[in-house]
């Protein structure tokens, strides 16, 4: 059956609508990274969230929130190159990191994050750094 185009644009508002949650919940988990905002992170990560680091270690919630509360030393941490995808209940988010370290040189990274829609709300069940 072919929906009527008020169907469609009903599912096209709430796919952009679905679209803008992301977004923001991505702005959320860099801003979260940056200032080391373990409450941010608290309500935002799945239980079951894991994490894999550039330093090929693998974090469950509670130690990845141990490590983003400590001081990182990075600085000026932005993204470009942003790339949102949802698929059903699931968001991939790609991303571009610069940033300057605590010596004061420029470095640069991807990430990817996982987000899930869960009883109606966006939960970030797993995420992934590389350094460039």
């Amino acid at each position: 059956m072919k929906s009527s185009p008020a169907e469609s644009a009903e599912v096209a508002d709430g796919a952009t609508i679905q679209h803008q949650l992301v977004e923001e919940l991505n702005a959320g988990y860099i801003r979260g990274v940056a200032t080391g905002d373990g409450p941010w992170f608290q309500e935002n990560l799945a239980e079951d969230f894991s994490s894999s680091g550039a330093d090929g270690a693998l974090l469950d919630k509670k130690a990845f929130i141990a490590q983003v509360v400590r001081p990182s030393g990075i600085s000026g941490l932005t993204v470009d190159d942003m790339h949102i995808r949802i698929i059903d209940s699931a968001a991939i988010v790609h991303g571009w990191t610069k940033y300057r370290k605590v010596t004061g040189e420029p470095a640069a990274g991807r990430y990817t994050d996982v987000w899930m829609l869960r009883n109606g709300r966006w939960k970030c069940i797993a995420a992934h750094v590389t350094r460039a």
